[in-house]
């Protein structure tokens, strides 16, 4: 037998790893499975964006458009639109897809909600897009206004569903509270959720409408709680500009809750999307040792020297840290950077956060903290000590009452 070149053998392996598949068959996998006879008969409306693929990057639209037996007669776009083809908070306009001739309205503009109009011509809502678990992020505030709109224009909702990327264990955060439900905080749930879209939506239909919605989830095939994205097996298809890849969706809750100031640098504009943290007034040796010194679970602290390409300090040489997960079970996200601003106030007390920075943007910062009260206390003494009981205080509550939706183990 001849001898087989190392580099050929690896080359091989790839290949036949890649050529296994997915390990997760997401909703629009087992719908297709099933013959799409959840649909067949009914006008159907579909609710996605490029998030909405299978396993081998044909898009959800394409899918059921081309099914024999399902009648797609129009589309409906959250934030970024349908295609992908609006910035982020830029708004959504009702268009035609060039693709399919179909009408795209928009649910990111004036109308979050379907209204009659929209409703009018369909039976039945099929969602299909890829979430990034974290209660701040817009898509899963889509989710829930739909299920308003089929309660009170009596329409039929089919889930698709598909991978929480950070797995279903992580819940952390205080529950949204009255008085800061928002787009970015639609439901009383915590900041990192720990469900699926579908156990979501089943959660929130059993919990949050007087009225029931009348709802379908397509369980995926393969998923456990305990995975995150990069065991799934599946592509990750960028899911909003700055969510390029799957482990944008980890780093999101690490640092976007004080990424909402525009006071500091996160890694928008740079090639390290809320990875970091810095800004020109910094010393990153500095800081990297004092939280280093704090020994937090899972997580290492490296400092960091970048420019930003665009946003906050374009151009200017800035200095901070890079986050580094370790150990991603023991690691709590959220906290993070509440725990990185509480070091450099202590380093840099001249440079003190909620004086300094735009207080316009103090509304939004509740808003995605669900409450007030974050910021208030926080911003006191700038230690993180001082929140961390409120902040956790609804998690064990909430794990047991949303486990009893959960779907997967």
């Amino acid at each position: 037998m001849k001898h087989i070149p190392s580099i050929i053998v690896a080359t091989l392996l790839f290949f036949s790893l890649s050529a296994s598949g997915a390990n997760v068959k997401t909703g629009i996998e087992v719908l297709r499975e099933q013959g799409f006879k959840l649909l067949e008969g009914k006008r159907v409306g579909l609710t996605t964006n490029p998030t909405g693929v299978d396993s081998h990057l044909k898009s959800t639209i394409d899918i059921l458009w081309q099914a024999p037996n399902v009648n797609l007669v129009a589309l409906y776009g959250p934030e970024h639109g349908v295609r992908g083809n609006v910035h982020a908070g830029d708004i959504v306009d009702n268009e035609v897809d060039k693709k399919t001739g179909l009408k795209m309205y928009s649910l990111y503009g004036k109308t979050k909600k379907p209204n009659k109009e929209m409703m009018d011509e369909i039976d039945v809502m099929v969602y299909d897009i890829q979430d990034n678990g974290c209660r701040s992020y817009t898509y899963i505030s889509t989710l829930g206004m739909l299920m308003e709109a089929c309660i009170e224009h009596g329409k039929e909702l089919v889930v698709l569903d598909r991978p929480n990327p950070l797995g279903g264990n992580k819940i952390e955060g205080n529950l949204a509270e009255d008085g800061y439900i928002s787009f970015v905080s639609q439901f009383k749930i915590p900041y990192l959720y720990g469900q699926t879209p579908g156990e979501l939506a089943l959660y929130l239909n059993a919990t949050d409408y007087k009225n029931k919605c009348q709802l379908t989830v397509v369980k995926m095939k393969g998923w456990k709680r305990s995975m995150t994205w990069d065991q799934t097996g599946l592509e990750w298809v960028v899911a909003s500009p700055h969510v390029p890849q799957g482990k944008s969706a980890v780093f999101y809750p690490v640092t976007g809750i004080f990424g909402e100031f525009g006071y500091i640098n996160i890694g928008v504009g740079y090639t390290l999307p809320f990875e970091i943290m810095g800004a020109p007034w910094i010393s990153a040796d500095t800081l990297a040792d004092a939280l280093n010194a704090l020994q937090l679970p899972g997580i290492e602290f490296r400092p960091i020297h970048f420019k930003p390409y665009y946003s906050v300090f374009k151009g200017e040489l800035c200095q901070g840290v890079q986050v580094h997960i370790l150990d991603y079970k023991q690691a709590r996200l959220s906290e993070i950077q509440f725990l990185i601003v509480q070091e450099m106030m202590r380093l840099w007390p001249e440079k003190d956060w909620f004086k300094l920075c735009n207080q316009k943007r103090f509304s939004m910062f509740d808003k995605v903290c669900g409450s007030n009260h974050i910021r208030e206390e926080f911003g006191k003494r700038y230690l993180w000590e001082d929140i961390r009981d409120y902040w956790y205080k609804d998690v064990e509550a909430y794990r047991k009452a949303s486990s009893k939706y959960y779907l997967y183990k």
